[in-house]
């Protein structure tokens, strides 16, 4: 584990990923917005902790191993996939974000009760296995964005016209990038659309 973990702490970041998430969540805070942040990855989680943003996240999600008292791998404990990604989605959507806690997670219940809507969710993804869950999220009333690499856009450009996703920008996290202005945007929109959709609530409450 250790090991991995050392792997993770070399992991270069894309420009201005360090910074990125104080940085939005701080912007939402002053639009009314709280926000989240998490991790779906079909990468190895244990790397994901040892990077430097990796308390950032409110819950990881990944493959990850089954280690011993001595902190051996010795067997995989979980595996995720571009088929079994969605599930996590639905775990933020619901608020069962426990992996072993499978009954509440398929306990049939009211939109209105589930924590994280999906209307309020933005999905960005970068590889071919996060196109279920930015389908998902984007055809449920959220937002999906698709990231690549400079100059490496034609992936991301297929998904654009194929409908999976609702924007494509280029991996640049600094503040003032295209990515960064259009989060922005979107969480100002978020705010003003959950405060009408407040008063409309009240509206139905006292007219009846």
């Amino acid at each position: 584990r250790k090991t991995l973990q050392e792997y993770g702490a070399k992991v270069e970041l894309f420009p201005g990923v360090t910074e990125w998430f104080d940085r939005i969540t701080e912007y939402g805070q002053k639009h009314g917005v709280t926000v989240e942040h998490y991790i779906i990855s079909s990468g190895l989680k244990e790397m994901i902790e040892g990077t430097a943003v990796a308390e950032k996240f409110k819950k990881i999600y990944a493959s990850a191993f089954y280690y011993d008292s001595n902190g051996v791998a010795k067997w995989p404990a979980q595996a995720v996939n571009y088929t079994n990604k969605t599930q996590f989605v639905y775990r933020i959507n619901k608020g069962v974000l426990d992996i072993n806690n499978d009954i509440d997670l398929n306990r049939s219940r009211p939109d209105s009760e589930k924590r994280v809507f999906f209307s309020n969710m933005i999905y960005i993804g970068d590889g071919l296995t996060d196109v279920p869950c930015m389908k998902l999220v984007k055809q449920s009333g959220g937002h999906s964005i698709a990231i690549y690499h400079p100059g490496q856009h034609t992936s991301a450009t297929q998904l654009l016209h194929h409908e999976r996703v609702d924007w494509m920008f280029e991996a640049d996290y600094t503040e003032g990038s295209a990515l960064d202005s259009a989060m922005k945007t979107l969480l100002h929109n978020l705010a003003t659309y959950n405060q009408l959709k407040g008063i409309n609530e009240q509206q139905k409450r006292e007219f009846r």
